[in-house]
C-alpha cells in the first residue's frame, strides 16, 4: 500500500517529513490542543522529532499513518490527520484503522478538522479498501465527536480509556456505502 498525496478544496495532505519537526513541535507544545489527551504536551522538539520517527515507521510498516495537514493558500503547516493502524487494544478492540486528527489552535473552527477527515475517510473505503474505521474522543472533546458524527462515523459506546472517559464511533464500508 504506497500512498502519494492526498489534496482537498483548501488543503494538502503528505508524509510528515523531518523538517515538520518545529510546526510539531509548535502544535503539540500547546496545553490547550492536549487537554483532551491526557494533559501531557511535549517539552522538548527532541520528542516531536521522535514522534515523526515513530509516524514514518508506521508507513513502512502498516502502509499508512498520519500525515501533515498543510494550507494550500500558504503552505503552512496547521497539524496532522490520517489513518492509523492500532496493534495495542483499546476498548477491547485490536488491530483496526483509527481516524484522527490534531491542528494548530489558531487553526480551530475553521472547518479544516471536517475537511482532512472527510478526505482520509473517503480515501480509507475508496481507496485503501478498509472495512471498518474507528475513533475515540474524550467525553467532553465536544468538537472532535460533532467532526467524527459529520462524518458518518456512529456512536457505539462510552467506555473508560486509561481513566478518562471516552466515546467509541466507528463506520462500515457497507453502512459507507449506502
Amino acid at each position: 500500500m504506497k500512498i502519494g498525496t492526498i489534496e482537498t478544496e483548501r488543503l494538502i495532505l503528505r508524509k510528515l517529513t523531518p523538517s515538520d519537526a518545529e510546526a510539531m513541535f509548535a502544535l503539540d507544545s500547546n496545553p490547550n490542543v492536549h487537554q483532551y489527551l491526557g494533559n501531557k504536551p511535549v517539552a522538548s522538539l527532541e520528542e516531536s522529532v521522535q514522534q515523526i520517527e515513530n509516524i514514518q515507521i508506521q508507513y513502512i510498516q502498516n502502509g499508512i499513518g498520519r500525515f501533515a495537514v498543510i494550507l494550500k493558500e500558504t503552505n503552512e503547516f496547521i497539524g496532522w490527520a490520517g489513518l492509523k493502524f492500532i496493534t495495542e487494544p483499546i476498548n477491547g478492540y485490536l488491530n483496526f484503522y483509527d481516524i484522527g486528527y490534531r491542528f494548530i489552535e489558531d487553526h480551530w473552527g475553521k472547518g479544516y478538522g471536517y475537511e482532512a477527515a472527510k478526505a482520509w475517510l473517503d480515501y480509507g473505503f475508496n481507496q485503501l479498501n478498509i472495512q471498518k474505521i474507528c475513533a475515540s474522543a474524550d467525553i467532553e472533546n465536544k468538537g472532535s465527536i460533532k467532526i467524527l458524527k459529520k462524518i458518518g462515523l456512529q456512536e457505539i459506546s462510552e467506555f473508560d480509556d486509561q481513566g478518562i472517559p471516552s466515546v467509541w464511533l466507528e463506520l462500515t464500508k457497507i453502512d459507507y456505502l449506502k
